[in-house]
């Protein structure tokens, strides 16, 4: 079991010195619990993560800079700077940058169930496929390629 630490995790940093790069995203946690799990983004024009479910876990997402445009249970959506974007389990969604500026978003998920552990093994990987395969096996289910029109 994980229990929260109090303190702070910096600007730019991630908890415990940790960052991901998943895709070429960076990934910076900023609190690890059992009960939620909390990290922040970086996107650059034209990233994206594709439509998926959590089946277990309910999303939140801060917007901090820029714009995202999500697609969220089938509709087209966009947060800016200062939105909540909230995203129930079960429900699909993807988020992708389609600005031309980098986007910064505050993202958390409760309960935190194998997100780590999927953070973990996907970092540095580079095959979409693998990265899908891997989700799979941690309660994050991709849907087909169609899924993000």
């Amino acid at each position: 079991m994980t229990a929260l630490e109090k303190g702070i995790t910096a600007n730019g940093t991630g908890y415990g010195g940790k960052t991901w790069n998943i895709l070429g995203q960076v990934y910076f946690p900023k609190a690890v619990t059992d009960s939620t799990f909390a990290f922040e983004t970086n996107s650059d024009p034209g990233q994206f993560v594709p439509v998926h479910i959590h089946p277990t876990q309910d999303e939140f997402i801060l917007v901090q800079e820029g714009t995202l445009n999500l697609k969220l249970d089938g509709v087209w959506v966009k947060a800016h700077a200062g939105d909540l974007v909230r995203m129930p389990r079960g429900i699909p969604h993807g988020y992708f940058n389609k600005s031309d500026k980098p986007c910064r978003a505050l993202f958390w998920v409760s309960p935190m169930q194998k997100l780590e552990a999927l953070f973990n093994q996907l970092h540095n990987l580079t095959d979409p496929a693998e990265v899908v395969r891997i989700s799979a096996l941690h309660e994050v289910d991709f849907l087909p390629p169609e899924a993000n029109d």
